[in-house]
């Protein structure tokens, strides 16, 4: 037997949509991540963007389990002396991008170099129902018919 390895010609992309209302982040963000790596399909090559696009709307109203909402929080450097800064991930959601935290969570489960960073442009998050990617017809991808911990109980 040959060890199938995917050609750009072989590639087969499709367009998903997920509704992000009521579910837990970091299942939800590993989901993202298997869709958008394509190890979902037969063909999926680990050197090639095999991947869907990922389109995920209503992601302010995502849950997180425990005192995550709290507790964990994003770090960054302003580059001066003492210029550390941070934010609490319910600071973000109530803040003027909550798209982030769904961003992050799915970027951190991502291979890390160029692979990640391409496949990470195959995501898009908004915040509200509304997404301008009608046009390609999105499939609609129901991950909270996968598993009844996918959602806040």
């Amino acid at each position: 037997m040959k060890t199938f390895s995917a050609k750009p010609s072989d590639i087969q992309k499709k367009w998903i949509v997920v509704d992000a209302e009521g579910l837990i982040l970091g299942r939800l963000a590993s989901i993202l991540a298997l869709r958008l790596r394509g190890k979902h399909k037969p063909s999926f090559t680990p050197h090639m963007d095999t991947g869907d696009y990922v389109i995920v709307v209503n992601a302010d109203k995502v849950h997180l389990t425990g005192d995550k909402y709290n507790q964990s929080r994003f770090y960054w450097h302003t580059g001066h002396p003492g210029g550390i800064k941070d934010r609490s991930k319910g600071q973000i959601l109530e803040g003027r991008f909550p798209e982030r935290v769904i961003m992050k969570a799915v970027e951190r489960m991502l291979p890390e170099g160029p692979m990640g960073r391409k496949l990470l442009t195959n995501l898009r998050v908004y915040a509200g129902t509304e997404h301008p990617h009608t046009a390609q017809n999105p499939e609609v991808l129901n991950v909270a018919a996968m598993n009844r911990k996918n959602v806040k109980g």
